[in-house]
């Protein structure tokens, strides 16, 4: 019987493994050759779909950061739920997943935590795309009367900014806090019934 057929190497198995391997390593230690030899190829192989490290590390970074952008998406486009509602429950999600992601696997949380540092346009366009949902949310509303707010935009990036303490990484050590839940719960309804029309 003939060997099975290795599997293609394609950029998804390529970042899956680099995971992996940042997981093992760490972010300072772990290199293309690394990620090479953990799929068993050459690196130049690793290099014909990512030109460089930094381009590896910027394409993990990005797909991490938009596992939670496809859930918050459905949230933020669900079309019949008053937006009041949308609003508390992507906020939920959004806490839920950063909670998730540093609890579940810590070293990997960090290792993350050091990328996010190094690619700053990935993270700027992560932020921009969780504002414009929520920007959305706070539109809906604004349009069917149950939200205020003068100025959209501004409104959704201050609920981005009030609600920081429960989605930005470097709080991550509070989410760990046994009253974390009902202070969430507490700014949450807070900025809610803020914005209510």
């Amino acid at each position: 019987m003939p060997p099975a057929a290795a599997e293609p190497l394609t950029p998804e198995r390529i970042l899956e493994t680099t995971e992996e391997v940042l997981r093992r390593f760490g972010p300072t230690k772990a290199t293309v050759v690394d990620v090479a030899r953990a799929l068993g190829v050459s690196h130049g192989s690793v290099y014909r779909h990512f030109p460089s490290k930094a381009a590896l590390r910027e394409a993990v970074t990005d797909r991490w950061l938009t596992r939670s952008v496809v859930l918050l998406e459905e949230i933020a486009s669900a079309p019949a739920e008053p937006a009041p509602s949308k609003l508390e429950t992507w906020l939920e999600a959004l806490f839920a997943a950063k909670r998730h992601k540093a609890g579940d696997d810590p070293e990997l949380f960090a290792t993350y935590t050091v990328l996010l540092s190094e690619n700053s346009g990935v993270v700027d366009a992560h932020l921009a795309e969780l504002i414009a949902q929520l920007t959305r949310i706070i539109a809906e509303g604004v349009a069917a009367g149950s939200l205020a707010a003068a100025d959209v935009p501004t409104a959704a990036r201050a609920v981005f900014d009030a609600t920081g303490r429960f989605h930005d990484p470097q709080y991550a050590a509070d989410w760990l806090s046994p009253t974390i839940i009902t202070e969430f719960e507490a700014v949450t309804a807070l900025v809610v019934r803020g914005l209510r029309a």
